[in-house]
This record gives structure tokens, C-alpha cells and sequence, in this order.
């Protein structure tokens, strides 16, 4: 009857060791002076820190969707970090980034509806009709700018931004800091976005609520002498200027209130920072999840 031979004797042939090949784990143990057993839990702990393909993929994803979450100043959420990551060459889908960011304790931030009346209108002046009719974006840039006010707060005071946006691209073309709020820091606003544009603006509609401060004559002046159209929303509906409000929540939920602020000279350096932020990196899903900037450049291309 044929002699079985041990198996420790058979040369094994794993492609991973190739001495294996050439000797048995039987005279190699003998050798080194080990036992078998010795070489096999070694060669258990080793095979227990080998990483397979899927588990190697998954560590790569969780280490660039912290990253990415990381850049966004801790804002960005599935669809934004999963937009970023393809833009990197990274196929990967929002329901697959949406589970590591759980599992590795990571979340956006998700603005809530954010109201404050800061609207006060002047019962003595005549308004402008509504142009828009919450037809904000027209489909092309420069056919409707949308302006605002809120109000801020830091350790020296108050504090009101004016801040004025396109309805296409939603890029900030101007905006003004003040501490009290003004016909002036409008119209500040409103000479910004004119630069931004390079005069080109006549003929846009410059949509706003009823504040006195939209109503002036210094406001209606700087409009008349720049070719903006004026418009307004009724008194008291927020949905007649619907993205200036959601803007503000945006601002306040990722930058605002997510930091304290000691002086003036510290709340305008972070608003600067953050509408640098807001037009050249920060995704808007309204424009295919690319930022103000990057939409335009592309608008501009297809041209």
C-alpha cells in the first residue's frame, strides 16, 4: 500500500511565499529551531493584517471623505463630499458616502429656515412693482439680482450684512458690512456688484423686500445711474425673496453660528473668508453641485 506523506513535508506553493515552494514547514521549523505550531498562529496574525481589496478601498474612501469633509470646514454633506470625490476621479456613489460618514461619526450641516424681521417698511413711500414674481432665476446671468439684509451680532455690537446675489449662477457680486443698518451700505453693495460686472448690468432686475432702506432715494439713485431695474416683494412674504433668505440660513448654520466673535474687525474678516469660500469652492446643488465661480467658468466656455 503507498505511504501518504505528511503534509507538513509537501512543498507548498503559495504565490505570497515563494520559499514555501522549496521547502517544507516540517524541515523549516527544524532549522530554525520553532515549533510547527509556533509558525502557524505567526502565519494566523500575519494573514489577519493583510487587508482584502474591499477592505483597502474602504479605508481609502474613509480616509478622502474625511478629508474632503475636513476642507468644507465641517459643511458638507453625502451629496457634496460625493461630488467632490468624483471630481477627484473617484467612483463612488452618495448612498456609499453617506454610509461611511455615518460609521465614522461625520455629518453635514442641514440649514434650518432662519427668520428675523429686519424689514421695516416706510408707510410714506411709493414701491417699485414685483418684476420677478419669484421667477428668480430666468435662465441666463445678470437678468435678476437678489438683495438683502440681516443681522449679526458680536462682542463690540451690532452688526448688519447686505449682500447682493445673481439669480442664475448665485454668485455674491457685492456685498457691505455695517453697524447700523442704511441706505448707504446698500448702495455700497450695489457699486460692488456693478464692479463685479464690469458695468455691464443694464437692464437687471434688482430684487428686494420693502425696507426703508431699499426705498430710499440714495438707493433708487444708485440704481437709476447704474440701469438696474427695480423690484420689489410684497411686505411680510418671505417666499417673495425666498433665496436671499435661504442664503442667510446657509451663511449663519456653516459660518455664524458656528463661532463667536470678539470685535468687529473679527466678524467681517470671517464673512470676507467665507464668501471667498461661498463663490469659488462651496457646491450649490441648484447648479449641478459646482460653486458660483466654476459655474460660470463654464457657462462662459459653452459660450
Amino acid at each position: 500500500m503507498a505511504k501518504y506523506a505528511d503534509p507538513d513535508d509537501i512543498a507548498e506553493t503559495s504565490s505570497a511565499s515563494p520559499r514555501r515552494t522549496r521547502f517544507s514547514v516540517r524541515r523549516m521549523a527544524r532549522l530554525l529551531g520553532v515549533s510547527r505550531a509556533g509558525y502557524y498562529a505567526h502565519a494566523r496574525r500575519v494573514a489577519a493584517t493583510v487587508l482584502t481589496p474591499r477592505q483597502q478601498r474602504r479605508a481609502d474612501l474613509e480616509v478622502k471623505i474625511a478629508q474632503a469633509h475636513r476642507d468644507s470646514s465641517g459643511t458638507y454633506g453625502s451629496p457634496r463630499i460625493t461630488a467632490e470625490l468624483r471630481d477627484r476621479g473617484e467612483a463612488v456613489t452618495a448612498k456609499t458616502v453617506a454610509k461611511i460618514m455615518a460609521s465614522i461619526g461625520i455629518e453635514g450641516i442641514s440649514p434650518r429656515t432662519f427668520k428675523v424681521r429686519t424689514t421695516v417698511a416706510d408707510p410714506a413711500a411709493s414701491f417699485p412693482p414685483d418684476l420677478v414674481d419669484r421667477a428668480f432665476d430666468r435662465g441666463r446671468l445678470d437678468a435678476v439680482w437678489l438683495t438683502d439684509i440681516t443681522y449679526l451680532t458680536c462682542g463690540e455690537g451690532d452688526m448688519f450684512l447686505c449682500a447682493i446675489r445673481d439669480g442664475h449662477s448665485r454668485k455674491v457680486l457685492g456685498y457691505s458690512v455695517s453697524d447700523h443698518i442704511s441706505a448707504e451700505m446698500v448702495t455700497d453693495a450695489i457699486d460692488d456688484a456693478v464692479a463685479a460686472r464690469g458695468g455691464r448690468c443694464r437692464g437687471t432686475i434688482l430684487h428686494s423686500d420693502r425696507g426703508g432702506e431699499f426705498t430710499a432715494h440714495l438707493t433708487a439713485a444708485a440704481c437709476f445711474r447704474h440701469g438696474l431695474r427695480r423690484s420689489m416683494g410684497a411686505t411680510g412674504i418671505c417666499w417673495d425673496n425666498s433665496p436671499a433668505e435661504s442664503f442667510w440660513s446657509t451663511f449663519k448654520h456653516e459660518q455664524y453660528y458656528r463661532h463667536a466673535y470678539a470685535a468687529k474687525t473679527e466678524l467681517v474678516a470671517a464673512i470676507d473668508k467665507w464668501i471667498s469660500f461661498y463663490n469659488s469652492v462651496r457646491r450649490h446643488s441648484a447648479i449641478g453641485m459646482l460653486s458660483p465661480d466654476n459655474f460660470e467658468q463654464s457657462l462662459r466656455s459653452a459660450a
